[in-house]
């Protein structure tokens, strides 16, 4: 489990997945809820760190079943949420951007 944890917060892209694929491994058998809970935690603080926040946020709450008031994943799921909804806006942005662009060309093209 400590190898799996000093792998996921490597720095090293493929220690992070190498720590992921140890973790994946290990949860068709996982032992006691509480090493379940940790496992899906450092899978989602992976998919977190790589930008799959959706993922991140799918472990996140399995791992919250649980232990609902587990601060730590609490926190990692409120960061995980405000980046959703920051990609979120970010992504109405410019698709409002694309659609002023292309009725300003539209417009430009009819004179």
């Amino acid at each position: 489990m400590r190898l799996s944890w000093a792998l996921v917060h490597s720095k090293q892209p493929e220690d992070v997945q190498r720590g992921l694929a140890m973790l994946e491994d290990s949860l068709v058998n996982p032992g006691s809820p509480l090493q379940k809970r940790e496992k899906l935690y450092l899978m989602a603080v992976r998919n977190f760190r790589s930008g799959d926040y959706l993922r991140s946020r799918q472990l996140l709450e399995q791992s919250l079943e649980s232990t609902p008031d587990w601060r730590q994943a609490l926190t990692l799921k409120k960061t995980v949420e405000d980046k959703i909804a920051k990609d979120g806006v970010i992504g109405i942005g410019i698709a409002a951007g694309l659609v002023v662009g292309g009725i300003a060309a539209a417009l430009a093209r009819k004179k």
